[in-house]
């Protein structure tokens, strides 16, 4: 069974259902925001929301990781956790399904990371397609992630009355095997999938000034890299970081360790790091590979339009919008990338988002 029907009455018992088989986390509101959270009340999961404050990747790469456990005197480690647990990510937008399939790339590079490993072992996705623009800030249609391109277990979509769920692994197939209120699609069904799918083609546009190779090709000139955009990029930067802390693809940690009282024990932790802070090139002597702002915010964007399709042939931007929404300066990278598309005009992008209408 490929395809199989739930229809939105049943959604809840669902939900009931996939507590009692794992850990589960879903998107609810928060103020005026939307955040991923541990379900407790089935009530309180949104379907329909706005791209959270933090991915998900906080939960396959925890912001601050125990790594291991130690004593001095005399010298010993030992793991700091025994185990994963089996958890659920529920409703997830597509923009960050693809994220996670670009931590994938990462941390299974030799050498390969076992905790990201460990943790996606046991971790079941299921997605849900999104059917409007989030706003002004997200460019996923650029990037080509508006559409669901694998990487998931499941995926819901909203055809009315009902969902439809396309099952994409045996992960997947398990979480809604033996349920008599989840039945196979039907040929009704499909063509209300297929109408879905056609009206969003007419409803998402591309928020790019140009196709990713020829976003590609402006990132490999060295007009570009030399560029006077990025010294007025960083001038209005103010190094607060939040565009890196909420990016789902920006995987950089530091490792730290915390010593009990004793100081014969202690415990060695994975901390986020980010390529915006001003120490963070910074090394012993203190050189600094890029210093300044400009030089940061410059390579914040080729590490998502250059570098990893050199490397991977994958772009680490995956049109989320988070960058832009939460940047304390208004710098805007659907702004800041077609300023680059086109250098005799730059000038007209600055400040061109407070104009742009909102999404509706």
């Amino acid at each position: 069974m490929k395809y199989a029907s739930l229809k939105k009455e049943d959604l809840n018992k669902w939900l009931e259902h996939l507590k009692k088989k794992a850990r589960l986390y879903a998107p609810r509101k928060k103020e005026n925001l939307f955040v991923f959270r541990p379900v407790k009340n089935v009530k309180d999961v949104c379907l329909e929301y706005m791209p959270t404050i933090l991915p998900p990747k906080k939960y396959y790469f925890p912001q601050k990781e125990k790594l291991l456990k130690f004593t001095v005197n005399p010298f010993k480690t030992a793991k700091a956790i025994a185990e994963f647990e089996e958890y659920i990510l529920f409703a997830v937008h597509t923009c960050d399904i693809a994220g996670i399939q670009c931590m994938d790339v990462i941390f299974r590079e030799g050498p390969e990371d076992p905790n990201y490993l460990n943790r996606k072992e046991k971790m079941t996705i299921v997605g849900m397609e999104c059917f409007k623009p989030c706003d002004k800030y997200a460019n996923c249609v650029s990037m080509g992630n508006h559409v669901p391109r694998g990487g998931y277990d499941l995926m819901m979509v909203d055809i009315g009355k009902s969902f439809i769920i396309h099952i994409n692994s045996q992960k997947g197939e398990r979480l809604i095997a033996d349920l008599s209120y989840i039945k196979g699609a039907n040929e009704n069904d499909m063509r209300k999938l297929e109408e879905k799918r056609q009206e969003k083609k007419k409803i998402f546009k591309e928020e790019l000034n140009a196709p990713l190779p020829k976003v590609y090709e402006a990132f490999s000139s060295q007009g570009s890299f030399d560029s006077p955009l990025w010294d007025e990029v960083g001038r209005r930067c103010v190094a607060c970081g939040n565009c890196t802390a909420v990016c789902p693809t920006c995987y950089c940690f530091d490792v730290a360790d915390e010593m009990e009282l004793s100081f014969n024990e202690g415990t060695r932790f994975r901390i986020w790091n980010y390529c915006q802070m001003d120490d963070f090139a910074r090394v012993a002597g203190g050189e600094d590979f890029r210093k300044g702002r400009p030089a940061r915010q410059r390579h914040r964007y080729y590490r998502k339009f250059k570098y990893p399709v050199d490397k991977y042939n994958r772009y680490f931007c995956v049109g989320c919008g988070r960058c832009s929404r939460t940047c304390m300066a208004d710098i805007i990278l659907i702004e800041t990338v077609n300023a680059l598309l086109d250098p005799e005009n730059a000038a007209s992008y600055v400040g061109s988002v407070k104009n742009r209408p909102e999404v509706k």
